[in-house]
């Protein structure tokens, strides 16, 4: 009897070995070294951008999407090397690199680090005040309470940030403990909005038309189905790439952000879903596309498209610390690479409310912005912003509202995973910029700008708000060249 147990568990345990052996040689491997690009990136990032605790943040924002395997994740923050080494019981490895004034660089394996040296940028002056700006208004004040109350600690917010501008003046703001005005945050997806402001800018100086092809080598052929696509449907997501972010640890978001050195090359070799024009999906392949452009554009390398966008957007608009993260080809990633603090964003979303002008100098064409948040297809997506402008159905895959339908229709807004928001109402004059780590978020944003805005209508004289509406500005669609 006990050696017919002995052989069964033996058995058992040889099966589940084999089991696991062929999992690590097909899809495992690739989910593991998502894992330790993950971790790794994020670190270094949070510590060397950032200036936070690593521990907090992997606790935070890491270790609730590991599903499962946090406890045999490991890592190491190399603070006089300025990298982050992350692993999975020891294997799988992935490293994080800083370079000055380019941020972190994901690196698999030990080769040499391009553009290591990275860059000195200029520091830029902010136009806020050094201190923190309190609320005056106490209705507002109670909003922001709000914003970064936890009702739920099995699902906490993790509001980091809050920034408020009315007609153009920093009126409250605030942060969690260890966070402040001058902390730079990941922005996620706010960077598409970024990467649509620097095609704005390629526009403006006649280097890039909004129907041209777009200018992608591996497309040239004019056999090809992607020889069509133009830089117009990369900025609305029509262009027929797939839909690539979904709830699956790999996808194809993930494997070109944390698999890929070359993730533009990546995108270029995906296969179309659709014709172009035809149908929307949300494109991370294509912002990165994007990105290459304003790259290439720039000179090619990451530290000439990071002058460039210090020189012709940053520095304009006062955004102190912002940087875009670039690949290992010195691509920038448009799609996500972005950091910046609540004041920068909050910058960067006037510059649309005020149509692509800051202090008298046009950075945008005339009517980008009213472009940004002009309808695509019949969907709630503009042009690397989301609008307001269909609030029934949802989101195709993630099943999510299209708008925030407490908010006025005009409202458009920049959003990014984990609860980036910069959203902005012209009719209000009004930029409300919130950034956290709210893996279990939901649509709180809206009730946080639907709070301000009823806050600045009881104290405005009757009829303000409407001449505020009947003065605001208006702007075209520009044209495509």
């Amino acid at each position: 009897m006990i050696v017919r147990v002995f052989k069964f568990t033996l058995a058992a345990v040889l099966l589940l070995a084999a089991g696991g052996a062929l999992w690590i040689a097909t899809a495992g491997k690739a989910m593991l070294q998502v894992a330790t690009g993950s971790v790794s990136r994020g670190l270094c990032d949070a510590v060397f951008v950032g200036g936070l605790d690593p521990d907090r943040q992997f606790r935070e924002e890491e270790a609730p999407l590991m599903r499962g395997i946090a406890w045999a994740v490991g890592y190491r923050v190399d603070r006089a090397r300025r990298e982050v080494h992350a692993s999975v019981l020891g294997g799988f490895g992935a490293r994080a690199v800083f370079r000055p004034g380019l941020g972190c660089l994901l690196l698999h394996g030990d080769g040499p680090v391009p553009e290591a040296a990275g860059f000195v940028p200029p520091p830029i002056a902010s136009p806020f005040p050094s201190g923190v700006v309190e609320a005056t208004d106490p209705a507002v004040g109670q909003a922001l309470d709000r914003a970064f109350a936890e009702p739920d600690p099995a699902h906490p917010r993790l509001t980091k940030a809050v920034v408020v501008l009315h007609r153009g003046k920093l009126v409250a703001e605030r942060y969690a403990p260890g966070y402040g005005p001058d902390t730079p945050l990941w922005a996620h997806s706010l960077t598409k909005s970024v990467t649509h402001a620097l095609i704005g800018i390629l526009v403006r100086q006649g280097k890039l038309r909004l129907d041209q092809r777009a200018p992608v080598a591996t497309w040239r052929a004019p056999g090809d189905p992607r020889h069509a696509v133009t830089v117009d449907q990369l900025l609305r997501m029509d262009s027929g790439l797939p839909f690539d972010e979904t709830d699956g640890v790999l996808s194809p978001l993930t494997r070109m952000i944390f698999l890929q050195p070359d993730m533009a090359a990546y995108a270029a070799h995906t296969p179309l879903q659709h014709p172009p024009g035809t149908a929307w999906g949300y494109s991370n392949l294509g912002y990165v596309l994007l990105g290459r452009m304003v790259t290439d554009a720039a000179g090619g390398s990451a530290v000439a498209a990071e002058g460039f966008a210090r020189r012709e957007l940053l520095a304009p608009l006062g955004m102190t610390h912002t940087v875009i993260q670039s690949d290992a080809n010195g691509t920038l990633i448009g799609s996500g690479g972005a950091y910046g603090t609540a004041r920068d964003f909050a910058r960067f979303g006037q510059l649309y409310l005020d149509d692509g002008v800051v202090d008298g100098r046009r950075i945008l064409p005339e009517g980008w912005a009213a472009y940004s948040h002009s309808q695509t297809l019949d969907t709630g997506y503009g042009a690397g912003f989301w609008t307001n402008l269909k609030n029934e159905g949802s989101v195709p895959v993630w099943d999510a509202p299209w708008g925030m339908p407490q908010l006025p229709k005009d409202m458009y807004y920049a959003r990014g995973a984990f609860g980036q928001y910069v959203v902005i109402v012209p009719s209000e004059q009004l930029v409300v910029v919130r950034m956290g780590i709210s893996l279990w978020y939901g649509d709180h944003t809206g009730d946080l700008v639907a709070a301000i805005i009823a806050a600045l209508h009881a104290r405005q004289p009757p009829g303000a708000a409407a001449a505020a509406t009947r003065g605001s500005r208006s702007a075209s669609v520009p044209p495509a060249a």
